[in-house]
C-alpha cells in the first residue's frame, strides 16, 4: 500500500536527496577504508589482528541489518537515515582519535561496533528510499543511487590520498570529515518525505495494516529471497573485500606506498561508479539475469589478473575490471528484493543481511589467510564466491511491476523491429 498521491513529495528534490544520502554514506565508508593502513600502523597491530577490528564492524553491521526492518517499521526511513548518518559521522571521528591520539585497540573496536550497526540500518533505509523513488518514477534507477555511493567513495578516497601524502594524521582527517558529513546530513534529510509516503515499503502488509514481527520474520522462508541474498553475498564479498583489503593488499603484496594503495582503491571505486552509471541502460536492454552473469565473469577475471600479474599497468586494469564487474550485484539485488512493495522492507533487510554476511565472515578469513599466504593469494576465495553468485543469478529475474515495466520499455524496440521486417 502506498500513500495517497496528494501526500507524495515532489519527485525531483526527493530523488536528489536520496542521491546525496548515498554519496554521504560512501564518503564516510571511503574515509575509513582508505586510511586503514594508517590506522593499522597507529595501533601497531598485525594483519590478522586488524582483521578482528574489521570483524567488530561486521558484527555491528549484521546486528543493525537484523534489526533494520523492525526499526524502520517503527520510526520510518527518514528518522533512521538521520540517526544513522549522525552516528556514523561521530563514529568516524572517534575511530581516528581512538587510533592516532589514544592508540587504543579497544576504543576503535567498540566504536566500529556502533559504526557498523548504524551503517547496516542506514543501508537498508536508504535503499528503501531508492525503491520508493523507483516505484514513483516507474523505472529502475537503483544502480544510479549506488553510483552516487561510489562517487562518494571516490571523493572520500581522493581526499584520503591527498591528506595521507601530506602526512596529516588520521585523527585530524577523520574529525574534519565528521564535521563536514554532519552538516551535510542535517541539510539533506529535510528533503526526504516526512509522512507515510513509503508506508508500503516500510512495513505494511497486503491488507494495509502494520506488519507484525512474525510477518517480517516469515520472509526468511522465501527461497527466492534467499537466492537473491546469495547473489548479493558473492558480489558484496567482491565489493567488500576491495573496501576492506585492497589498499593493504597492494601495499603489502606489491611493496607500494600508502598513497599508491589509496589510489588503487580509487581505481576500483571509479570503475564501480562507471559500471553503475551505465548499468541502468544495460539493465533496460538486457535484463537482470544476463547482466548479473556477465558482471560476475568480468569481476572474476579482473580479480584473477590482480592476483597473478605483478605489473602495475596490467594490475590496474585488473582492478578496474574487478570494480566494473562488481558494480551491479548489490543494487540489482536490492531492486529484485523490492519487487513486491508490500514486503519490501523485510525482503530488502533479509537480502542485505545475507549479503552482509560477507562482511562478517570475509574480514577475519581473509585476514587470517593473508597473514599466512599473503593478502593477494587470500583473495582467491572471493573469486570462488563471485562464481557462486553467477550461478544463482536466475533468482533475480524481474517479477510483478518490475517485469511489466521492463516489457513496456522493450515494446517500442520490438514494434520498431516488426515494422522494419514488414515487406
Amino acid at each position: 500500500m502506498t500513500a495517497p498521491t496528494a501526500s507524495l513529495p515532489a519527485l525531483a528534490p526527493w530523488r536528489a536527496a536520496v542521491f546525496v544520502v548515498f554519496a554521504l554514506n560512501g564518503m564516510t565508508m571511503a574515509t575509513w577504508v582508505a586510511r586503514t593502513p594508517a590506522i593499522r600502523d597507529a595501533l601497531d597491530v598485525r594483519t590478522d589482528q586488524f582483521g578482528l577490528l574489521i570483524l567488530g564492524m561486521a558484527i555491528g553491521s549484521i546486528l543493525g541489518l537484523l534489526s533494520s526492518s523492525h526499526v524502520i517499521a517503527r520510526l520510518g526511513t527518514r528518522r533512521v537515515i538521520l540517526v544513522g548518518l549522525v552516528t556514523t559521522s561521530i563514529g568516524l571521528a572517534l575511530i581516528g582519535i581512538g587510533a592516532q591520539a589514544i592508540g587504543s585497540f579497544a576504543v576503535v573496536f567498540v566504536t566500529l561496533l556502533f559504526f557498523g550497526a548504524a551503517t547496516g540500518i542506514t543501508d537498508v533505509a536508504m535503499n528503501l528510499e531508492g525503491a520508493g523513488v523507483e516505484q514513483r518514477q516507474g523505472r529502475s534507477i537503483m544502480p544510479w543511487f549506488h553510483a552516487s555511493w561510489s562517487f562518494g567513495t571516490i571523493v572520500g578516497a581522493s581526499i584520503a590520498a591527498g591528506v595521507a601524502d601530506l602526512g596529516i594524521g588520521v585523527d585530524v582527517h577523520a574529525s574534519a570529515m565528521a564535521v563536514l558529513l554532519l552538516v551535510a546530513t542535517l541539510v539533506v534529510v529535510r528533503f526526504l518525505p516526512r509522512d507515510a509516503v513509503l508506508a508500503g515499503l516500510e512495513g505494511e502488509n497486503e491488507s494495509g495494516e502494520k506488519s507484525t514481527f512474525r510477518d517480517r520474520l516469515a520472509i526468511w522462508r522465501e527461497p527466492r529471497i534467499l537466492l537473491i541474498g546469495l547473489i548479493v553475498l558473492g558480489m558484496a564479498f567482491a565489493e567488500g573485500s576491495a573496501n576492506d583489503w585492497l589498499a593493504l593488499a597492494v601495499v603489502d603484496g606489491r611493496g607500494v606506498d600508502e598513497a599508491t594503495g589509496a589510489l588503487a582503491f580509487g581505481i576500483f571505486a571509479t570503475a564501480m561508479t562507471i559500471g553503475r552509471i551505465a548499468g541502468v541502460w544495460i539493465l533496460d536492454r538486457f535484463g537482470r539475469v544476463p547482466v548479473l552473469r556477465g558482471s560476475a565473469i568480468l569481476a572474476a577475471a579482473g580479480l584473477a589478473v590482480l592476483i597473478t600479474v605483478d605489473q602495475p599497468i596490467i594490475a590496474a586494469l585488473g582492478i578496474f575490471a574487478w570494480g566494473l564487474g562488481s558494480s551491479l550485484g548489490f543494487p540489482v539485488g536490492m531492486s529484485a528484493a523490492a519487487d513486491d512493495p508490500s514486503r519490501a522492507a523485510a525482503s530488502v533487510a533479509a537480502v542485505a543481511t545475507v549479503g552482509y554476511f560477507a562482511f562478517l565472515v570475509g574480514p577475519p578469513v581473509i585476514g587470517f589467510l593473508g597473514e599466512r599466504i599473503g593478502l593477494l593469494n587470500a583473495l582467491w576465495i572471493v573469486l570462488v564466491l563471485i562464481l557462486v553468485a553467477a550461478i544463482a543469478s536466475g533468482a533475480a529475474r524481474e517479477r510483478g511491476a518490475a517485469a511489466g515495466a521492463r516489457a513496456a520499455d522493450q515494446a517500442p524496440a520490438r514494434a520498431s523491429v516488426d515494422e522494419d521486417a514488414r515487406p
